[in-house]
C-alpha cells in the first residue's frame, strides 16, 4: 500500500504557518511529508520563500513524520555543505530523513552571480555532487577538482546509516539516468502514459528503492473556486522545460504567464471539488507503482484541505 504524505510548499506559505500545517497534517492522518527548497517563489503572488533546512529541523522535532527535501547542489549550495546538512538531520532523526537531488532552476541559482550552465553541464555537475555527498556521508575525506571543487572535506557528525539520496526527474531520459546512482526516484504528476514510461525507464535501467510522486492538486467547496485558486497560484508553473529551468525571476514568470488560461492550469493541477474524484486519481498513481505520494494543495490556505482529505480521502486510500 502506498504512503500518502503532505507537501510543504515554502514558496507559498510562511514557515511558521507551514509548521502548524504539517503538524495538523500528521494529526489528520498524513503519514509522511516532503519539502521544497527555494530561494525565490515562482510568482510574486505566492509571496514566500523560507529557508527549508532551518524549517526541517523544527518540523522533524514537532512531528513523528518521515521527511524528504528536494535540493539542487552545485551552485547555490556547495555539495559539502549539503552533505553536512543531510548528515546532521539524519543523525538527529535516524531513519526519518531523505534528500532528493536534482539539477535545479535558474530562479533559485542565479543569486550566486555565476552563469547558468546548459543542461548537460548541470547534469554532469549533479553527478559529481552525488559522488561527493555519498563519500562524505560514508566518512571519507574528500578532495575533488571538476565542475565543483572540494578541498579535504570531512564530516565529523554523521548518522550511523547514511540516508537515501533520491533522484529527481521530470523526463523519461532523466529517470533512466537516475537509475545509475539513486536510491529511489521522485517526479511530479503528469499524464498517466508519461508516468508509466518514467517508472518503466527507471526500473528497466535497474533503478532501486522507492518510487515517489508529488501531486499538485486544488480542492475547494466548488469547482469554480478550486480552479480559481489553481489559476491564481500555479499558472506560472505550466511551462515545460527548458522554460521552467531557465527563467530567473518571479517577475519574469509573472509576465510570461499573464495570459495562461485556467484550462491550461488544469492540465498540470488536479482540480476538483469532488473528494472521491481526487481519491480515484491518487489510487491510479499508486497502481502505476508509486509507493510514496505527496499531496500538494496549491492554495495558500491549507487547513480546509488537510481536514477534508484527512477525513474523506485518506480513508478511501487505505
Amino acid at each position: 500500500m502506498a504512503t500518502y504524505g503532505f507537501h510543504s510548499s515554502h514558496e507559498q506559505i510562511h514557515p511558521a504557518a507551514l509548521l502548524k500545517a504539517v503538524v495538523r497534517a500528521e494529526q489528520a492522518g498524513f503519514a509522511a511529508a516532503m519539502s521544497s527548497d527555494h530561494f525565490s517563489p515562482w510568482s510574486a503572488r505566492q509571496g514566500q520563500s523560507g529557508f527549508a533546512w532551518s524549517w526541517l529541523g523544527a518540523a522533524l522535532q514537532a512531528t513523528e513524520l518521515r521527511f524528504g527535501v528536494v535540493n539542487a547542489p552545485g551552485q547555490r549550495y556547495h555539495p559539502a555543505i549539503i552533505a553536512q546538512a543531510i548528515g546532521t538531520l539524519a543523525a538527529m532523526f535516524p531513519g526519518r530523513f531523505w534528500a532528493a537531488l536534482g539539477t535545479g532552476e535558474a530562479s533559485n541559482e542565479h543569486i550566486t552571480g555565476e552563469g547558468w550552465p546548459r543542461k548537460s553541464v548541470r547534469t554532469a555537475r549533479l553527478r559529481e555532487c552525488v559522488d561527493v555527498i555519498r563519500a562524505l556521508l560514508s566518512g571519507e575525506e574528500v578532495s575533488h577538482d571538476g565542475l565543483v571543487t572540494v578541498d579535504r572535506a570531512r564530516l565529523w557528525t554523521r548518522p550511523e546509516t547514511p540516508p537515501e539520496l533520491v533522484g529527481a526527474a521530470v523526463s523519461v531520459e532523466t529517470a533512466r539516468w537516475c537509475a545509475e546512482w539513486a536510491d529511489g526516484l521522485i517526479t511530479v504528476n503528469a499524464p498517466t502514459e508519461t508516468l508509466r514510461q518514467m517508472v518503466e525507464a527507471y526500473r528497466g535501467a535497474g533503478g532501486r528503492g522507492r518510487l515517489a510522486l508529488q501531486v499538485h492538486l486544488s480542492w475547494a467547496e466548488d469547482d469554480d473556486k478550486a480552479l480559481a485558486i489553481a489559476h491564481d497560484q500555479w499558472r506560472s508553473n505550466t511551462f515545460r522545460p527548458p522554460v521552467c529551468w531557465d527563467l530567473d525571476t518571479a517577475e519574469l514568470f509573472d509576465v510570461v504567464s499573464e495570459d495562461v488560461p485556467p484550462s491550461k492550469v488544469a492540465e498540470v493541477v488536479n482540480v476538483s471539488s469532488d473528494l472521491g474524484w481526487h481519491a480515484a486519481r491518487l489510487n491510479e498513481y499508486a497502481e502505476l507503482g508509486f509507493e510514496e505520494i505527496y499531496l500538494h494543495h496549491v492554495g495558500r490556505e491549507q487547513e480546509a484541505f488537510i481536514d477534508a482529505f484527512g477525513a474523506k480521502v485518506l480513508p478511501q486510500l487505505a
